[in-house]
């Protein structure tokens, strides 16, 4: 669906009530932009920040019309919009990123064939339905291996490692029935992020490559910039613009990748998309001169994307659980950028806000 850019006093709907539809919507402001955010949470945080919201079922027909007539372009916070609502809004209003990369994205089995018919790397993987089919993937692939649901994994969740000496039944157990992949296990030195953008018109912009941390497969720190080699860093941003590109993607994407060490030197592969803003991202608010949530914004708006440059180096802590009730010692800080989503229920692990330090 055809669109002319935004003008100020537009508004944006945001699928999605999160901390990722806040910061969009908190970005948005400054710019003239109104936001409706569209949750079926009553609780959502992105409510207090948003000119407007709706509270209902995504699978809500008539309120998803009534949201799609209130709003001028919407986009989503979240992949793991189901792909009737996304028909649904797509039909009425232009959806930023499009149906077609959140399907691509929405299953690992898909996602992963996207990528090697695009012939970038990625992990060994073979499809699973079903014990037979589990036995063969490890027959082929070997051990160690990952088996993860195909979709609506997260943060670890839905997914398995298949060491030597796991009984097939026990690993097929943990999928609960659903749909899966078996993915090589990579011996990674690190892991890494390409947070880019692509307008309307086909302009692309990438941030610094980010090396990421991980606790208990939920991200504890973002660090800005990587520690690889700069011929490294180039070929990662080259695979983001590929996978945009191939996508005719709009707006901020978030590339997952291994860092790994051969024979021929270090290199990267890929492991997920997220087609949306990216936890990895959040640095940029302070760290960038333009936040991925403005360039998010810039991009689905129809307009010229904004500078990515790095202000320094950066480094972004997650505060999971009650660690955000440190916000007091946190502010203390000189230097210390705290952001807090006005979660209401600090449970472990749960991402309560993050505070970024920036030095320049």
């Amino acid at each position: 669906m055809a669109t002319a850019p935004l003008a100020p006093g537009a508004t944006i709907g945001i699928l999605g009530g999160g901390q990722l539809g806040r910061m969009i919507a908190l970005a948005a402001a400054p710019l003239g932009l109104k936001t409706h955010v569209y949750c079926p949470d009553p609780d959502s945080p992105a409510f207090d920040v948003a000119s407007a919201h709706t509270v209902a079922p995504y699978e809500d027909e008539a309120a998803l019309a009534a949201f799609c007539d209130a709003v001028d372009v919407v986009t989503y916070e979240f992949e793991n919009v189901p792909a009737e609502t996304a028909k649904i809004v797509s039909g009425r209003k232009p959806l930023f990123p499009d149906a077609r990369a959140l399907e691509t994205t929405q299953d690992r089995l898909t996602e992963k064939t996207f990528l090697r018919k695009l012939g970038l790397p990625v992990p060994d993987f073979a499809p699973v339905d079903d014990r037979d089919g589990l036995a063969a993937a490890i027959a082929a692939i070997g051990r160690p291996a990952v088996l993860k649901t195909r979709r609506f994994g997260y943060d670890g969740k839905g997914q398995i490692l298949v060491r030597e000496g796991l009984a097939i039944d026990q690993a097929l157990a943990a999928m609960n029935g659903q749909p899966a992949i078996l993915e090589a296990f990579v011996p990674f030195r690190a892991e890494c992020s390409v947070i880019a953008a692509r307008g309307r018109t086909g302009e692309f912009r990438a941030y610094d490559v980010v090396e990421n941390r991980h606790e208990n497969h939920i991200l504890r720190s973002s660090h800005v910039p990587a520690q690889i080699k700069a011929e490294t860093a180039a070929a990662a941003v080259e695979m983001a613009r590929k996978i945009a590109q191939s996508l005719n993607y709009v707006g901020v994407l978030g590339v997952e990748l291994f860092l790994v060490d051969g024979p021929a030197g270090e290199r990267v592969m890929v492991n997920e998309i997220a087609p949306r803003v990216h936890n990895s991202g959040h640095w940029t608010i302070e760290g960038a001169a333009t936040s991925q949530f403005e360039q998010h914004v810039r991009a689905i708006a129809g307009w010229p994307l904004g500078s990515t440059r790095t202000r320094g180096e950066v480094v972004m802590t997650n505060l999971l659980g009650a660690e955000a009730t440190r916000w007091r010692d946190l502010l203390s800080e000189p230097g210390a950028a705290v952001h807090l989503y006005g979660k209401g229920d600090p449970k472990p692990g749960r991402k309560m806000g993050h505070v970024t330090r920036v030095k320049s």
